[in-house]
């Protein structure tokens, strides 16, 4: 079991013989729920490669909800073969646990992905079980206030009721808040595009800020993960945007800067994206992806399971060359971990 081999100290390549490290990365996020023909299938670490420390600068507009990085932790996790309240758990430990990112009396905003009115296994919003276990992990942690939002696509009451994340995160006692008209600012974004643009207030408030992505086929960008879910903090006309979308990805991602990343790949909607709605579509691989790169995390989910390269996704290498992180997710330390 993973959690064996990490407290026996043994840090294991999980890889098939010639199997690169990347390759053996690739194999096993594919794979999902199934059973791994890798090796191990447990732990690898890497050594090289630290988080891109941004120039001051570069600071002056952000919102900076980072956390230390820490020699002691991986950068990534993938934890798999599980259900979604499981797979948060097992992450979270694997990144060093809750507390490492949630203090005491912070207000924390999570940001999955609310956009559409689908249910879950439409695969188009963030998963309600994952969104609720994250939730009370917060609290765990001694969390002041949790608060759940997004600025839906679709009529909002109908995307956070039909999603089913209202309710599960309201029961695991989080704030639910809607998007309201009177509660958005405009705010200097300080981007190449985004200049100035009406944000979402709870977005400029947290003391930490969780984003919930969920893996999705894109068309206009191939893939829509963690970076794209940040366009759900604006308000405005926001399909204004699409016209130099890379470059607004970018400046949306340099401006918004979470705590922590976690991504949903318990169900995936491989095609016809973003807002899917045909079963057909989906495909169910029991997994989920966190860290501190949100770069690396990217690439690594989109080349994973749509097999798409830094070039072919511009925002991805954008973001690299602004310090945002790395396209080069092998280089990261990183624990894999499949549970049943």
């Amino acid at each position: 079991m993973a959690g064996e081999e990490k407290q026996s100290g043994k840090n294991e390549e999980p890889r098939a013989a010639g199997m690169t490290r990347r390759e053996a990365m690739l194999e096993f996020l594919r794979l999902g729920g199934v059973a791994a023909g890798i090796a191990g299938a447990g732990i690898w670490l890497s050594e090289r490669s630290q988080r891109p420390v941004p120039n001051q600068a570069e600071q002056q507009a952000r919102r900076d909800h980072r956390v230390a990085a820490s020699a002691e932790w991986p950068q990534m996790v993938v934890a798999q073969n599980a259900e979604p309240r499981e797979l948060v758990r097992q992450a979270l430990a694997d990144l060093g646990g809750i507390g490492r990112f949630i203090s005491r009396k912070d207000v924390v905003v999570l940001k999955p992905n609310i956009a559409w009115d689908r249910t879950p296994e439409q695969a188009a919003n963030t998963n309600p079980d994952l969104v609720a276990e994250v939730v009370r992990q917060c609290w765990q942690a001694g969390a002041k206030r949790v608060i759940v939002t997004d600025v839906s696509c679709n009529e909002a009451n109908r995307c956070f009721h039909r999603s089913g994340i209202q309710a599960a995160a309201q029961a695991a006692g989080a704030e639910v808040v809607l998007p309201d008209p009177d509660r958005f600012r405009e705010v200097e974004l300080g981007g190449v595009v985004l200049k100035s643009w009406p944000v979402f207030t709870p977005f400029l408030e947290a003391d930490k800020i969780i984003n919930l992505p969920i893996a999705k086929h894109h068309a206009l960008t191939g893939a829509t993960l963690g970076m794209k879910n940040w366009y759900g903090i604006l308000g405005g006309e926001r399909n204004r945007l699409h016209q130099q979308i890379h470059q607004s990805l970018v400046d949306l991602a340099s401006f918004m800067l979470p705590t922590l990343t976690l991504i949903d790949c318990y169900r995936v909607l491989l095609r016809n994206g973003p807002t899917g709605g045909n079963l057909e579509d989906v495909a169910t691989k029991k997994t989920l992806v966190a860290g501190t790169d949100p770069v690396a995390i990217d690439a690594y989910v989109a080349k994973a399971y749509w097999n798409l390269e830094p070039e072919q996704m511009p925002y991805l290498t954008m973001a690299a060359a602004r310090g945002l992180g790395t396209v080069d997710f092998a280089s990261l330390k990183v624990k894999a971990s499949r549970l049943g």
